[in-house]
């Protein structure tokens, strides 16, 4: 999911600082996020020029097929990164973050061709591309300890129509795949196997949309309470 799409939720917010990573580590981290923001840059700019060379705004996807799945599985890295303790967030909701947007790309979109076609697509592609711009340079700007407030601001604010907006895009793509998976048998494995095991990709794609009904409300009420603190704290500097 994309709190899931509000991208490595608020309690990650700019890789909070306890003793904060050795200047080896930030210079590394630094180096990472510069070149994640440059890549989100590089997916925005190709959405934008598509979509101004056709005049319109369908099958934009494959436009910027290629760099929306490097990038997008570039950040496993921010599991390694958890893992190893250069970044103080949990490295289960970390990962738990990630993968759900690999699987989406990855499982989802790459694996059944006829979604890519979908404006759902297309709905979440934007929605994880202005986020990670944001994101990514909220942590790098952070890291350098010069956060100019706009940046600040829009990391806790835009989530509250961009969060929404990509999933809404996710579960439609997934919705959208689900008969070509049923047709097909994607990923299903039918007994009787040498394993005596059986797994059914369908239900397991119904299992994943059913999963955001508990989530996405705790995700994003997390993010309200987050916004509230952090600009509330600023606001309170300046009077």
């Amino acid at each position: 999911m994309a709190g899931p799409t509000s991208g490595r939720s608020a309690e990650n917010g700019g890789h909070k600082k306890r003793q904060g990573p050795g200047a080896f580590a930030t210079a590394y981290l630094v180096i990472y996020n510069v070149i994640m923001t440059a890549g989100w840059l590089v997916i925005a700019v190709g959405l934008v020029r598509t979509y101004l060379a056709k005049g319109s705004y369908h099958n934009l996807y494959y436009s910027i097929e290629r760099p929306l799945k490097f990038f997008q599985t570039g950040a496993l890295l921010e599991i390694v990164h958890c893992a190893v303790g250069i970044v103080p967030s949990s490295v289960v909701l970390t990962a738990f973050q990630v993968m759900s947007r690999v699987f989406l790309t990855w499982a989802v979109t790459h694996s059944v061709r006829e979604v890519q076609d979908e404006d759902s697509v297309l709905l979440f592609v934007v929605a994880w591309t202005i986020t990670e711009i944001i994101r990514y340079s909220f942590y790098t700007f952070s890291l350098l300890n010069h956060l100019p407030y706009i940046i600040k601001w829009a990391r806790y604010t835009l989530f509250i129509v961009l969060y929404p907006m990509g999933v809404a895009g996710e579960l439609l793509t997934i919705y959208a795949a689900l008969p070509y998976v049923k047709q097909t048998g994607l990923y299903s494995i039918s007994l009787p196997n040498s394993y005596n095991f059986s797994f059914d990709y369908y239900t397991f794609l119904i299992l994943v949309m059913v999963s955001y009904i508990p989530l996405f409300p705790q995700l994003y009420f997390h993010m309200l309470h987050q916004r509230r603190k952090v600009l509330y704290a600023d606001r309170k500097k300046t009077e």
